[in-house]
């Protein structure tokens, strides 16, 4: 199944969630610190990526489609290298400013090809913020064909049962990246994307691949969701929906680095959904664009030409 770039050009993904500045200080390691049994880092290098659903933006705009970003930050420094990080690849941002809020950082020590360090900087942005970017939200949702949910527990999705719901009555494919044990605030939405991890904390552990089926079957049902997308890095995905269940196999020649590849996986989903694929159909290509993602270091993104070579 392919899609024409014309057609994906025309898609437009608007993402709400947790943003972050990811941060990467290179150096070299040459000795070990006379003060304690740690490795002195002599920076030489330092880079700045988007992070968090600034990544998923990027993800979605870096395939050919369109994407309008719905976040909330603080007013500080890094909120601004983001801001225009994110303007640079042409994500049309919808940034709302808590002057309380630390924009979180991700700041990441590189010493020898390895990370040896991550430092984060973070708190939680105050509700009545949060309650202004529901208007926002309300405003842009008719321009968009998908809405991409990117959770990471940051507290910036606070209200997202109500946007959930206006985008249901909308009919918008609502995608979500979930976060947590409680996943009752995603219900109704049309898929969630679980890792193996994630969704072990919420339906406990499986026996085998049919106990898996009738959990997942029975939480679709619970939540009202159309489907259930379980990523399961080196075994693959699975799709669980009212058809049952369709598997695809890891496709990765090479894993250098996991980071962010269940952002790639998502974005490429609501990309390919918002162009008007069914899930079952855009399954192996944000199978193939996860398979691609992990061949390279930090978060990374995939174009059209590399999913559709």
């Amino acid at each position: 199944m392919s899609i024409s770039k014309e057609t994906l050009a025309k898609a437009r993904v608007l993402v709400v969630g947790d943003v972050m500045l990811d941060r990467y200080w290179y150096g070299a390691v040459d000795r070990i610190s006379p003060e304690a049994p740690v490795p002195i880092v002599r920076i030489t290098r330092e880079e700045e990526r988007n992070g968090g659903a600034a990544n998923v933006a990027y993800n979605v705009v870096t395939l050919g489609a369109q994407s309008s970003l719905l976040t909330v930050v603080g007013q500080d420094e890094a909120s601004h290298k983001l801001e225009a990080l994110v303007l640079g690849t042409g994500i049309r941002t919808h940034f709302g400013r808590d002057p309380d809020l630390k924009t979180t950082v991700k700041l990441r020590v590189i010493g020898r090809q390895q990370q040896l360090l991550r430092l984060d900087f973070e708190n939680t942005p105050k509700t009545e913020i949060l309650a202004s970017q529901s208007a926002v939200f309300a405003e842009l949702l008719p321009q968009h064909d998908s809405v991409l949910f990117s959770d990471y527990g940051k507290g910036g999705l606070a209200h997202v049962s109500d946007m959930i719901a206006r985008a249901r009555s909308a009919g918008k494919p609502i995608l979500i990246d979930p976060k947590g044990a409680d996943y009752s605030r995603y219900r109704n939405a049309t898929v969630i994307t679980p890792n193996r991890v994630e969704l072990q904390q919420v339906i406990g552990a499986w026996q085998d691949e049919s106990d898996l089926q009738t959990k997942c079957h029975n939480l679709r049902l619970q939540l009202g969701l159309d489907a259930v997308l379980l990523t399961r890095s080196e075994e693959g995905m699975t799709l669980f929906d009212d058809q049952g269940q369709l598997h695809v196999s890891a496709q990765a020649r090479e894993v250098f680095d996991v980071t962010g590849a269940g952002d790639t996986v998502i974005a490429t989903m609501a990309a390919l959904v918002a162009a008007g694929m069914k899930l079952r159909e855009a399954l192996p290509l944000a199978n193939r664009a996860g398979g691609l993602v992990v061949g390279k270091f930090g978060t990374a993104t995939v174009s059209y030409e590399e999913l559709f070579a």
